[in-house]
């Protein structure tokens, strides 16, 4: 093999995606449910002064289907507060091994003063090693493990 997988020294910068929306700490649920539809994205960031306050996603959207949700409510009463995070500089391995025991599929990516700079997201730590196992990946057969109970043809 002519690559090298190590998840302890590669960082999430190279597993990031762009800048997630950020909506602020007391815009209302209804408003930011319409930025996550018109944006297309299963979550927003939420934030106070440019640092993050918490986060929002499908998850938490979908705890508010009930009837008589308060939709005109504050985004910072149903947020996730204070999520984990991580920065630039961690390790891949570190961002799987936190989204792992957290049951998280994305965790915002923060500098040192906790505005964001970007998401990981268990989509593209997936896409990222593929790449480094393509032939192994796309080679696999569709039931790997495959055994058939009754014999087969005449």
């Amino acid at each position: 093999m002519d690559f090298q997988l190590n998840l302890d020294s590669e960082t999430v910068e190279q597993v990031s995606s762009s800048t997630p929306p950020c909506v602020d700490v007391g815009d209302s649920v209804g408003d930011v449910l319409n930025v996550m539809k018109e944006k297309q994205r299963a979550s927003v960031l939420v934030c106070r002064e440019g640092a993050l306050a918490g986060i929002f996603t499908e998850r938490d959207a979908l705890k508010l289907m009930l009837p008589g949700a308060d939709l005109d409510a504050a985004i910072e009463t149903v947020m996730t507060a204070s999520p984990e995070t991580l920065s630039n500089s961690d390790a891949v391995g570190a961002a799987i091994s936190k989204m792992s025991r957290g049951g998280y599929r994305r965790l915002p990516i923060v500098d040192t003063d906790g505005h964001p700079q970007g998401f990981v997201k268990v989509r593209t730590i997936l896409h990222y090693l593929v790449g480094h196992f393509p032939s192994i990946v796309y080679n696999l057969p569709p039931a790997p493990h495959h055994t058939t109970e009754t014999r087969e043809g005449a």
